[in-house]
């Protein structure tokens, strides 16, 4: 069993109630004393039912439990002292996370700060009711994806694997769906690899210096979509902003937060807010939804610790997505024409947790000759929500099939996000139907209108995420595109 130190410790003693056996948690109560889901929070829902139609698994299988108010109901049965079960650890893990119900709640009901406190219980008191096959996964996850080394030696076998013809060969045999759809959504969804990028530790910026920031490299975005980085420096430099991307720089800790390994998730915190010290940085910049989500609510997990409250609450004040910042600064290089229609897919960790909306479409409509479209039911998850179509296959690949359906519907050339866990998922999404749209982060389009590309290296290749490279990386693979930095 998974037993997390409590919020603001690096060690020392354990809470009382972890470690105990299956048999123990039968009887004990659900939740210990350590930051258990908050009652004055729990008693703000009114079980009015406007999150019902926000909620992707509601909106799934129509289940009561598998709704925000369902869950909430559960947490306050955890609080009076119910045992933690096998129905509870199930109802919980079902939840995608994607907080619509937050944006949908009139009532102003802080679930991102319920589900979060209520996993966390289940991590520590909870996971052995998960069957063992579920445990062994989520083990492999968080052993593989919030470490960018680690990461980085996938790289050659899987480019070896993708160029060999292998990977057709495995996918029209349906092999992998027959062992396990877990193994078949990762083979799927795995990006084409890119070639990698240097971003080199301090790029100036081109004309007058604006403002200095902070890059997140990030993980899956640094060793999958190395040219996301770059565009984004490219970008940056343009509109006159210094780039700093601290070396040593580690994981965020959104993916083991939004999971319940507080520990785990703190010490990555605490890593990343030493590694951006005395950076001097204005801004600290993301381009990955769920990391700027997590980023901005380190004042909040790392409250209780005496060496890092401050600290938090000073970093993520400065942290900003991408669109946050260019909004923020106002355009200042020339954007060339675009000619090209795009539907935008608002990122659930941007536009729910972070409610960020308008900034991505401002920067589009800055674009001439560029139309945008919009998606229906574009607060519905695309079922990518972090780890949740590793463990969850099957709903996820039901929402990943719906969103395709609703982006193909706008007729759109392009289709851009801003999560990188999105475009995997809605590429695959979109190939099973057999649509093969083209499909971009937001930075790889605004690097291509300031540097007058012209839209056919967005739609290179349409429905493979192979089609970014070219307008992702500059001459000699530097990441300032003028070939002095590789």
């Amino acid at each position: 069993m998974s037993v997390d130190t409590p919020r603001g410790q690096r060690g020392g003693d354990l809470p009382a109630q972890a470690g105990t056996t299956l048999p123990d948690l039968l009887t004990e109560a659900a939740f210990d004393d350590h930051h258990p889901p908050s009652p004055e929070l729990i008693a703000d829902c009114v079980h009015c039912g406007f999150c019902l139609p926000a909620c992707p698994t509601y909106a799934l299988w129509g289940e009561e439990m598998d709704s925000p108010r369902g869950r909430i109901y559960l947490m306050q049965q955890g609080n009076e002292g119910e045992p933690m079960s096998a129905s509870m650890v199930r109802h919980i893990d079902n939840c995608l996370g994607c907080m619509a119900c937050v944006t949908a709640c009139p009532s102003g009901v802080q679930y991102d700060k319920l589900i979060e406190a209520t996993r966390q219980q289940v991590e520590r008191r909870g996971s052995g009711h998960r069957p063992l096959r579920d445990r062994v996964l989520r083990a492999g996850i968080f052993a593989l994806f919030p470490h960018p080394g680690r990461l980085r030696l996938l790289r050659g076998p899987l480019a070896l694997y993708q160029r060999s013809g292998l990977s057709r060969l495995v996918r029209r045999s349906g092999v992998l769906e027959r062992i396990s759809p877990t193994l078949a959504t990762m083979e799927a969804v795995a990006p084409p690899v890119e070639r990698q990028v240097r971003i080199p530790a301090f790029v100036p910026a081109r004309g007058e210096r604006r403002m200095t920031v902070g890059l997140l490299l990030g993980c899956v975005q640094r060793e999958f979509y190395p040219g996301v980085n770059a565009a984004t420096v490219r970008v940056l430099n343009l509109e006159g902003c210094d780039v700093v991307t601290p070396p040593g720089q580690g994981c965020c800790g959104a993916l083991s937060v939004h999971s319940g390994r507080e520990r785990e998730g703190l010490d990555y915190a605490r890593a990343l807010i030493d590694a951006f010290t005395e950076t001097g940085v204005e801004r600290i910049v993301v381009n990955s939804a769920g990391c700027g989500s997590t980023m901005k609510d380190y004042a909040h997990l790392l409250a209780d610790d005496p060496d890092y409250a401050e600290r938090a609450r000073d970093f993520a004040a400065r942290v900003r997505d991408i669109s946050e910042v260019l909004v923020e600064l106002g355009p200042v290089a020339r954007r060339h024409p675009l000619p090209v229609t795009v539907a935008y897919h608002d990122a659930c960790h941007l536009s729910h947790a972070q409610r960020v909306r308008s900034q991505p479409r401002q920067l589009l409509d800055q674009i001439p000759g560029l139309t945008v479209r919009e998606v229906a039911e574009g607060d519905m998850c695309c079922g990518s929500a972090g780890i949740y179509n590793l463990t969850h296959p099957e709903p996820a690949r039901e929402l990943g099939d719906r969103k395709a359906a609703n982006v193909a519907a706008t007729q759109a050339d392009l289709l851009v996000t801003s999560n990188p866990g999105c475009l995997l998922q809605i590429t695959d999404a979109l190939a099973r139907r057999g649509r093969h749209i083209a499909t971009a982060h937001l930075v790889l389009v605004l690097d291509a209108s300031l540097r007058g590309t012209g839209p056919e290296v967005l739609l290179r290749g349409a429905g493979e995420t192979q089609a970014r490279p070219a307008a992702a990386t500059g001459a000699g693979g530097c990441a300032c595109g003028s070939g002095g930095c590789g």
